[in-house]
C-alpha cells in the first residue's frame, strides 16, 4: 500500500526504477558505493531529462566545495597519528584504572577507550579496528568469551559516529545546511547516553555470566591506580581536551580544531620519539585511502540528490507514509526501523546523502526539530552498525579476529536492545538534544 501510494503520488516509472535497479545489482556486484550512486545518478538523468548533463560536472564539484569538509580527512588523520603514536594505549591505560574498582572492569575500559578514540577519529571502522587490535585478546584473557569480546568491541566503536566531534555530523550538516558545531553540542548527551547503554549492558552481562574474574579494589587502591595511569599518560588527553574545548567554546570551527589536533598529535610524537619521518607515508596512505571513500561518495550523490528532488520523491514518500498513518509515533517508529535498516547495510555516509533530504521533509511533517532529527537519524544508524547479521562493525571485528560472524551477532544483540531504548528516547524526548543548546534551537 505505501508503495502504491508513493507511485500514485510521484507518478515514478522507469525513469526511477532502473537506476534503482541498477544501484541494487552494482551493491550486490560488491561495486564500491560512490561508483554505484554516479552511475545511478547519471542514468536517472538522462532517462528523465531532468538535468542536462553538461551540469553534472559542475554539481559534483558544488557536492564537495565546502570548507567544512576540510575537517574529514583532518580527523581521520588525527585518528590514525594517535595510533602510530601510541597514545591511544594510554587512553586504555587511564579508562583501566578508572573502571577497575569494578567487577568487569577490564571489559568497561575497553568501552571507554572505544569511545575516547572514535570520538577523536569520527569513524566507527577504524575504532573498531584500532581498540580490537588492544583489547580483544586481553578480554580473553580476562575470561570472556571471544565471540562476546567482540560484541562488545563493536557496539563501542559505534559510538565513533555518535559521539563529537563526528564525521557524520559534519556531512549530516552539510547536506541539510545545518552548522556542524551545533549539532557537535546537541550530540553530546544522546552520545553519551549511547555509551552509558554499553556500560550498563556490559556490567549486567558480566554480573549474570561472570566473565570477569577478580575481586574489585578497594577506594584506596583504586585512586593509587588511577594516579599512577594519569601521572604517566595525562598527555594524551590534550588533543581531545584541544577538541572538545575548541569546539564547544566557539574558539575553533570543527576544521580548525581538526588541524590543530594534527599538528599537536605530530609534535607529541616526535617529541615522545614514537614518529618519525619515516612513518608518514603510511599515515598518510591510510588516511588518504579512508577519505578517498567518503569524498567521491558525498560528491556523486549531489546529482543524484538534485534529480530526486526535481522528480518529487521527497515529497511523494512523505504523501505516502503520512497516508499510511499520520501519527507522530507510527512514523518516527517507522523512520527508525529503516534508518536502522539502512545501517545494516551500508555505511553511513551514503546513508546520510541518500535518506536524510528524503526523511527530513517527513520529520517536518509531524513538527520534529530538525536537530533532534539528526541526531536521531545518527543514532539510528549507529544503530545499524552492530544489528544482526549484516552489521558493520560486526564484520570489521570478525576481520581483525577470524571469529564466526553468526557467533558475534548473536552476542551483540543485547547492546543492539538497550541503544535502541536510547534512540527512542532521542525521538520521542526532544530536550536529550536540545538542552544545550541556544534558545533559537529549542
Amino acid at each position: 500500500m505505501l508503495w502504491q501510494t508513493l507511485n500514485q503520488s510521484v507518478e515514478l516509472g522507469w525513469d526511477f526504477y532502473g537506476p534503482v535497479i541498477l544501484f541494487v545489482s552494482l551493491i550486490a556486484l560488491a561495486v564500491p558505493v560512490w561508483a554505484a550512486i554516479g552511475a545511478s545518478a547519471i542514468l536517472m538523468l538522462v532517462m528523465s531529462g531532468d538535468m542536462p548533463l553538461s551540469a553534472v560536472g559542475e554539481s559534483l564539484f558544488t557536492g564537495i566545495d565546502a570548507f567544512a569538509l576540510t575537517a574529514v580527512p583532518l580527523f581521520i588523520l588525527t585518528g590514525d597519528v594517535l595510533v602510530r603514536t601510541g597514545l591511544s594505549r594510554k587512553f586504555l591505560d587511564v579508562a583501566e584504572a578508572l573502571t577497575c574498582w569494578t567487577r568487569g572492569g577490564f571489559g568497561s575500559a575497553t568501552v571507554l577507550v572505544c569511545g575516547m578514540f572514535s570520538a577523536i577519529s569520527g569513524s566507527d571502522a577504524a575504532g573498531a579496528a584500532a581498540v580490537g587490535r588492544m583489547t580483544i585478546e586481553r578480554l580473553v584473557e580476562s575470561g570472556y568469551p571471544r565471540p562476546y569480546a567482540c560484541a562488545l568491541v563493536a557496539a563501542g566503536a559505534c559510538t565513533g559516529i555518535l559521539i563529537p566531534p563526528s564525521i557524520a555530523y559534519i556531512i549530516i550538516g552539510l547536506v541539510l545546511g545545518i552548522s556542524a558545531s551545533t549539532l557537535f553540542l546537541a550530540a553530546l548527551i544522546p552520545g553519551l547516553c549511547i555509551l552509558v547503554s554499553i556500560l550498563i549492558t556490559n556490567i549486567v552481562v558480566n554480573r549474570i555470566y561472570k566473565y570477569e574474574g577478580g575481586e574489585p579494589m578497594t577506594l584506596g587502591q583504586w585512586g593509587s591506580n588511577l594516579g599512577k595511569a594519569l601521572k604517566s599518560g595525562w598527555y594524551a588527553f590534550i588533543v581531545p581536551g584541544i577538541i572538545f574545548y575548541g569546539i564547544f567554546s566557539g574558539r575553533l570551527t570543527p576544521t580548525e580544531a581538526g588541524a590543530t589536533a594534527v599538528v599537536v598529535t605530530i609534535l607529541m610524537g616526535f617529541i615522545l620519539r614514537t614518529l618519525s619521518l619515516a612513518d608518514f607515508p603510511a599515515m598518510l596512505l591510510s588516511s588518504a585511502k579512508v577519505n578517498g571513500v567518503i569524498l567521491p561518495i558525498i560528491a556523486f550523490s549531489a546529482p543524484l540528490a538534485e534529480a530526486l528532488a526535481i522528480m518529487g520523491v521527497p515529497q511523494g514518500f512523505v504523501a505516502a507514509v503520512t497516508s499510511f498513518s499520520e501519527e507522530p509515533m507510527v512514523i518516527i517508529i517507522m523512520m527508525i526501523f529503516i534508518l536502522i535498516a539502512a545501517g545494516c547495510v551500508m555505511e553511513t555516509t551514503p546513508n546520510i546523502v541518500i535518506l536524510a533530504p528524503i526523511l527530513k521533509p517527513l520529520a517536518d511533517n509531524i513538527g520534529m526539530n530538525e536537530i533532534q532529527f539528526c541526531i536521531m537519524m545518527i543514532t539510528a544508524l549507529g544503530v545499524g552498525f552492530i544489528t544482526p547479521p549484516l552489521g558493520l562493525n560486526l564484520f570489521v571485528v570478525s576481520g581483525i579476529t577470524g571469529e564466526s560472524i553468526l557467533k558475534i551477532a548473536w552476542q551483540a544483540i543485547p547492546f543492539v536492545f538497550f541503544m535502541l531504548i536510547v534512540v527512542l528516547f532521542i525521538a520521542f524526548v526532544p530536550a536529550l538534544s536540545t538542552t544545550l543548546l541556544p534558545a533559537i534551537y529549542q
